[in-house]
């Protein structure tokens, strides 16, 4: 195995990550209560197809409804499958998402469920702020595939933000001018799984090996490099990434530059999360500053968390949902989850095509 080239600095080791009580930012408030798109505008009732003989997956004419939603909408959520198997489930989404991209170099410490269905990759208690999957390397996904295995009814929601509103309501702020001139800098520590071998990985996010999906050092940085990453090696083999890039994204879709970026990876993404919380922000392992270098104010915290929750809706699952988003036109995130005994969630992330970030466009404005 390679090893690879050290940071000349004091260890930082799973006993010292333990800090003094960070104050927590304000948690999102998720939506106003009034939608801003109407459910039946991109809600499907897969009952209005069920014909006794074709499987729902094969249906011609319930795959034609989902596209034309999804193109329109950018969002369609399909209830009243009655389906309860992961492999059915991914195979009615594929009406809609039908490249998979192979999930590597993600922030989450997803594990495949089935092939390429992935788990959540985080703990229910912890909020999940309104992001862009993948918004902080070269390469992300145009679209992302729901399937709900397990659902309790009234509880486990996820939320969606209309991001063409958002970018909208953001760029008319001193804040949002702030994003469009200077964009961000992506700041990551992703820990070395032999480092916390017989410690109950207290302070840990994700190892570099599950991220990178490699034990090789040397093509774990590759792997970072491709994706866009500048990279180097902290002590206990620590993998330290930076990614400089636009907080805006050109959509073809929609011939304009939207906001792909969020506070989400910023310290503040670990204010609820079980065995990070408790770090001072200065040793979580997300960080977000301007692409300048300049550090983000606890206001402008505030304004990137409300511009999100000011478009956001929830959406209420039932067992057998499946629901594809758009990953420029939608923002997704939920708050924290607490399951009784005898309660479940079970929910299978579909990851869609991969596109290459060209960044904002200069005349899309």
């Amino acid at each position: 195995m390679t090893q690879p080239q050290m940071l000349a600095e004091a260890p930082l080791n799973p006993s010292q990550l333990q800090g003094t009580e960070t104050p927590r930012a304000p948690e999102p408030r998720w939506w106003t209560g009034q939608a801003p798109i109407a459910a039946e505008a991109f809600r499907i009732d897969a009952r209005d197809y069920a014909d006794g003989s074709t499987p729902l997956e094969e249906n011609a004419a319930l795959a034609d409804r989902m596209r034309e939603t999804f193109d329109r909408v950018g969002l369609v959520h399909v209830t009243g499958t009655g389906l309860d198997d992961l492999g059915r489930m991914r195979a009615l989404a594929k009406h809609v998402i039908q490249t998979d991209m192979n999930y590597k170099g993600g922030a989450n410490p997803r594990d495949a469920l089935q092939p390429n269905v992935y788990e959540i990759g985080a703990p229910l208690p912890a909020w999940l702020h309104y992001h862009h999957e993948m918004a902080y390397v070269g390469h992300s996904t145009s679209m992302l595939g729901f399937l709900y295995k397990h659902a309790t009814p009234g509880k486990g929601a996820t939320f969606v933000s209309d991001n063409v509103r958002a970018t909208e309501a953001l760029l008319a702020t001193p804040f949002g001018q702030k994003l469009k001139a200077h964009g961000l800098c992506y700041h990551r520590k992703l820990t070395d799984r032999d480092a916390y071998i017989g410690t109950d990985n207290a302070g840990v996010y994700n190892h570099w090996q599950k991220s990178m999906m490699t034990e090789d050092p040397a093509e774990a940085e590759a792997a970072a490099r491709a994706r866009g990453l500048e990279t180097e090696w902290g002590p206990d083999r620590l993998l330290i990434t930076r990614y400089t890039t636009s907080a805006f994204e050109y959509f073809p879709g929609l011939d304009r530059n939207l906001l792909f970026s969020s506070i989400a990876d910023d310290s503040v993404w670990f204010d609820a999360w079980p065995k990070v919380m408790h770090l001072p922000h200065e040793l979580r392992p997300l960080k977000l500053t301007f692409g300048n270098g300049e550090e983000i104010t606890p206001a402008e915290v505030r304004q990137f968390i409300d511009v999100y929750d000011e478009f956001g809706m929830p959406i209420e699952w039932s067992q057998g949902d499946v629901a594809i988003v758009c990953n420029y036109r939608f923002a997704h995130g939920r708050p924290a989850i607490h399951l009784e005994p005898g309660e479940k969630r079970e929910l299978g992330v579909m990851i869609g095509a991969a596109f290459e970030r060209v960044e904002a466009l200069p005349d899309k404005w």
